[in-house]
């Protein structure tokens, strides 16, 4: 029954700022180790693995955002600058999501589940694991080389 219930605040949010803006910002991440694993965050309110991020507050940079986001949801403790890799863009149900892309090196994460993140995990890009969110696979494809880039989430 909680996980209905966030799961509906999270859908509640999300329409109430398409009938607000019909546009959303958003911001994530590719983050790897020195084995060159990605990591992956599980959200407690979503399904699936996807890519660290969230999204951009009223005038707030996108590459202070997604270092913010980071921050919240996976204990990023420093970092080197973001690097942007693309932009893309998603259609959710009457609104349009754009997501800044960035790649996030030289990163040290200190993760403790809390609110939002529920388990994080160290994956092979070229073997993503079962349960991934098909955005984030789509961008291991690119990131591997096993798919051309694609401007859709």
């Amino acid at each position: 029954m909680r996980r209905l219930s966030q799961r509906a605040l999270t859908a509640g949010i999300v329409c109430t700022r398409a009938l607000v803006s019909q546009l959303a910002f958003g911001v994530a991440a590719i983050v790897r180790d020195e084995a060159g694993r990605v990591l992956l965050a599980r959200a407690r309110f979503g399904t699936g693995w996807a890519l660290p991020g969230g999204g951009v507050g009223g005038g707030e940079p996108p590459g202070a955002a997604i270092l913010r986001e980071l921050r919240e949801e996976v204990g990023l403790v420093e970092s080197r600058p973001p690097e942007l890799f693309g932009l893309y863009t998603r259609r959710v149900a009457w609104a349009t999501n754009v997501i800044a892309l960035y790649e996030v090196a030289g990163a040290t994460i200190d993760f403790w589940p809390n609110f939002e993140i529920k388990a994080i995990f160290w994956a092979d890009p070229a073997a993503p694991p079962p349960g991934i969110q098909l955005g984030t696979a789509r961008r291991l494809a690119e990131l591997t080389g096993k798919a051309p880039p694609r401007p859709y989430w």
